[in-house]
């Protein structure tokens, strides 16, 4: 910057450091508003899909994953357990998942993409307690002699078959809820994301 003697140097180069620096207070004051803006990464991490290796799962297993702060169970269902669901649908409130507690691909006899893997979010639909595993069936359950296997929520007495289907005159109003999800391999399934989705 030159002085031509017309103007006051001293009073422009206080003018443009003053410009100066109240845009660079300016910038320091906006940027850590707009980061404040942006999610946490565990506010990320929350809703991220979750993959699963399933490749260990004997059949009769479960295996439990954290999708959004949510247990979501991952069966492997055995032959047997696979041949009492079809049995159990007049003892069911929604035994041909008609509401949308699960993504349309899910929407058969077994609530999944693979008969012999269940995925769901183990959390009842009454209340929000966590269903426990009765896979024993019969008198050995504990729950009544003609028990095909499933879980009961402790809270209030819910039963659900190994379909997450919700049996009849149970507080529970809807079946356990199927997150979308989807096959990466044989052996891997990622939770949360699907390529069938909308």
């Amino acid at each position: 910057m030159s002085c031509d003697g017309k103007v006051d140097c001293g009073r422009r180069r206080l003018l443009v450091a003053t410009a100066t620096a109240g845009g660079v207070a300016g910038i320091a004051a906006v940027v850590p508003f707009v980061a404040s803006m942006l999610p946490s990464e565990r506010a990320k991490s929350a809703g991220a899909p979750v993959e699963a290796d399933i490749s260990k799962l004997a059949p009769g297993e479960m295996m439990t994953v954290e999708w959004r702060g949510k247990p979501v169970w991952i069966i492997r269902r055995t032959k047997e357990m696979l041949d009492q669901l079809p049995k159990l649908d007049d003892k069911l409130v929604d035994p041909k998942s008609e509401k949308p507690q699960q993504p349309e691909y899910c929407k058969n006899e077994y609530r999944s993409i693979k008969p012999e893997y269940m995925v769901a979010v183990g959390i009842c639909t009454h209340l929000g307690c966590s269903p426990s595993e009765k896979f024993k069936t019969g008198a050995e359950s504990g729950i009544d002699a003609d028990w095909a296997g499933g879980f009961l929520c402790p809270c209030h007495g819910s039963t659900f078959d190994l379909a997450g289907r919700v049996y009849k005159s149970k507080p529970a109003p809807d079946n356990l809820e199927v997150p979308p999800h989807m096959y990466l391999s044989g052996a891997k399934i990622v939770i949360g994301v699907d390529t069938k989705g909308a």
